[in-house]
């Protein structure tokens, strides 16, 4: 991979999770395949925008907000996977900070398939 395709890679990367901490499901789900999969930590994994859209605009309405800081990317052929930390601020006004891994399979420049690893259970304890 060169230097310019791998800034490119970084780039959509960037756009992918800008359009998670600007909770716009609507630019989320143009990243995806039309039949993408996607499971965000223990839930079950959802297919395809329709169902992905529920299930990532059913997230956002759960929090206030969140900003997702990278600490590590890594793309291979046909993948890309990062690994960092993000912060979920609640309606009541508090913030957890939490440690995420992220691996996207690819079809061309869209995900086939998205799986978040994360423990979130925290966000939600009392």
């Amino acid at each position: 991979m060169t230097i310019s395709e791998s800034t490119a890679k970084g780039e959509w990367l960037k756009g992918v999770l800008e359009s998670v901490d600007n909770q716009d499901t609507a630019r989320f789900v143009t990243y995806l395949c039309q039949d993408a999969e996607f499971c965000f930590g223990s839930a079950p994994a959802v297919k395809g925008h329709e169902q992905i859209f529920a299930a990532v605009d059913g997230f956002f309405a759960s929090i206030a907000g969140c900003s997702h800081q990278l600490h590590n990317t890594w793309f291979g052929d046909g993948t890309i996977a990062c690994e960092g930390a993000v912060t979920y601020q609640r309606h009541d006004g508090s913030e957890i900070t939490l440690p995420f891994a992220n691996v996207f399979d690819m079809a061309g420049d869209l995900v086939s398939r998205y799986k978040i690893y994360i423990d979130i259970g925290p966000l939600y304890a009392g």
